[in-house]
């Protein structure tokens, strides 16, 4: 069967089962006729904004049905769909904005591009007004997702899929992913991982149920009211189920759960292992790979037992471990790890607003360290980059240095990952200051929390702070925050504490 559009084939299930239910979310569900109907009123609005082929489109919205109706809308008129939090502070949306040239906001009123300041599909009630999809003449966006990430620097960049809004209605859905199942999503839908199954298992024909939030025991209760087939999870996420009342947990029916994806950050062996032995070693699952999606490993909880420790082998494209000058590394030996595409494929990505680090052959790294076994199985070691990994949110401390620097009283500031028993790793800010500043009590850390407030999305606000005197950077503006790490985590035994407050 010949390829087909995203919208097109959304249509087409429309048509071949109106009634079945396509989303849930906090406030309500709709069915397939009624998501792709309010959807195209939304295609309706954008295009009257300004909106059309090959533009970008800045979704700012939180998990919920409109949510999948903007991608949906993007997709009807061939645009970009561009997500970002609905929380993002004005100056970052602004950077974004800016770096894509966004033909229309939505969500947020932005005062330099069209904006829809607010979308609500239930809003129109009238079902026979809805325009018809399968009246709009079928286009094709030239990427089905754009997600952002930040930079090392901290600026932020456009991660554009390779792919177009294409697929062949016959072949096989991939991530496990079944045909008319149902998926249960926690995750922010703004992040690539929350927003990849999301969506790849809508157009498979499933049932998605959002939340607005994680919350454990309503994930539970969500998987056994939906009979829901699959969920997909973050090792923060499992440790919080993990940690509620037994009884809760052994009460939950999960007959129908066959696959739990956990990914986004390092999953503790003794976490694995409790989920292993509470839902049995072939429902869990493991992916590693990077927005970019040049390869990937996976690996299943069987396979784990037997490779304890390893994200999988690679399941798509190539990976190599090589070392600092570029050779490759035998088995066992740890080096920063490097992918590519398979030879002879089209680019899985390109970046707006950055340069992938790269060597010969095609060879990109995402800044992690690590080593492979002689069965060709991956083992993270660490990031060489200073990329803090908190409840699977990537965050970038040059970003959060920048914006403490802008307080009158910081004088510099190192942030850097600490560990966390709940979110892996919590945001951790040093930070130099006046002392006079401290003494007379006009900063401390509540002050630094409302500074941020206004500047950086909440995730990214440090959860502790510690006030020092001495210099943080060199006379080159370096910064090690690798030793400032390991100092904490390992203090010497004569180390003096410091002033440290915790949220």
């Amino acid at each position: 069967m010949p390829l087909v559009s995203f919208a097109r084939h959304l249509a087409d299930l429309a048509s071949a089962a109106p009634a079945a239910i396509a989303v849930t979310d906090d406030r309500r569900s709709v069915d397939r006729r009624r998501l792709n109907r309010e959807a195209a009123a939304l295609a309706d609005r954008l295009r009257g904004l300004g909106a059309g082929p090959g533009d970008f489109v800045t979704i700012a919205l939180g998990n919920g049905i409109e949510f999948v109706e903007a991608f949906i809308a993007c997709w009807m008129i061939g645009a970009i769909p561009q997500p970002v939090s609905s929380k993002l502070p004005d100056a970052e949306l602004d950077a974004i904005v800016e770096l894509a040239g966004s033909a229309v906001v939505v969500g947020r009123v932005h005062g330099g591009r069209p904006s829809l300041a607010t979308w609500d599909g239930a809003a129109v009630d009238d079902d026979a007004t809805l325009p018809d999809p399968s009246t709009y003449d079928d286009v094709v966006s030239p990427s089905w997702k754009a997600p952002t990430s930040g930079g090392s620097t901290g600026r932020p960049k456009l991660i554009v899929h390779g792919d177009p809004s294409l697929l062949d209605p016959d072949a096989e859905p991939i991530l496990l992913i079944q045909r008319d199942g149902c998926l249960v999503m926690p995750g922010p839908m703004y992040h690539n991982g929350p927003l990849s199954w999301t969506l790849l298992s809508l157009l498979a024909g499933n049932h998605v149920v959002v939340t607005d939030r994680f919350d454990a025991a309503r994930t539970l209760a969500l998987l056994e009211e939906h009979r829901a087939n699959m969920v997909y999870l973050v090792p923060t996420m499992m440790k919080r189920i993990s940690r509620l009342p037994a009884e809760v947990r052994e009460s939950a029916d999960l007959w129908a759960l066959q696959v739990v994806w956990h990914l986004a950050e390092p999953c503790p062996a003794w976490l694995k292992e409790e989920w292993i032995e509470w839902l049995g070693p072939k429902r869990i699952w493991e992916l590693y790979a990077g927005t970019e999606n040049q390869a990937s490993t996976v690996i299943r909880g069987d396979q784990w037992l037997e490779h304890r420790g390893s994200v999988g082998r690679v399941s798509s494209g190539e990976m190599a471990v090589f070392d600092a000058d570029g050779a490759a590394l035998p088995p066992g030996e740890v080096g920063e790890i490097f992918m590519r595409r398979t030879p002879g494929l089209a680019p899985s990505y390109r970046y707006v607003g950055a340069e992938p680090r790269t060597i010969g052959d095609g060879w990109e790294s995402l800044g992690d360290m690590g080593w492979m076994d002689a069965d060709g199985f991956l083992y993270l070691a660490d990031r060489k980059t200073d990329m803090i990994l908190s409840g699977g949110a990537n965050i970038y401390p040059a970003e959060i240095e920048a914006a403490l620097n802008e307080h009158p009283a910081v004088l510099s500031a190192a942030v850097i990952g600490l560990p966390d028993d709940d979110l892996g790793n919590r945001v951790h800010a040093i930070v130099q200051t006046d002392p006079d500043a401290i003494d007379d009590g006009t900063t401390d850390a509540d002050d630094l929390r409302n500074h941020l407030g206004d500047r950086l999305v909440r995730y990214k606000v440090p959860r502790s702070f510690e006030f020092v005197t001495e210099p943080l950077r060199d006379e080159a503006g370096k910064v090690r925050r690798s030793q400032l790490r390991a100092d904490r985590v390992t203090p010497p035994p004569t180390s003096t504490p410091s002033q440290e407050t915790q949220q």
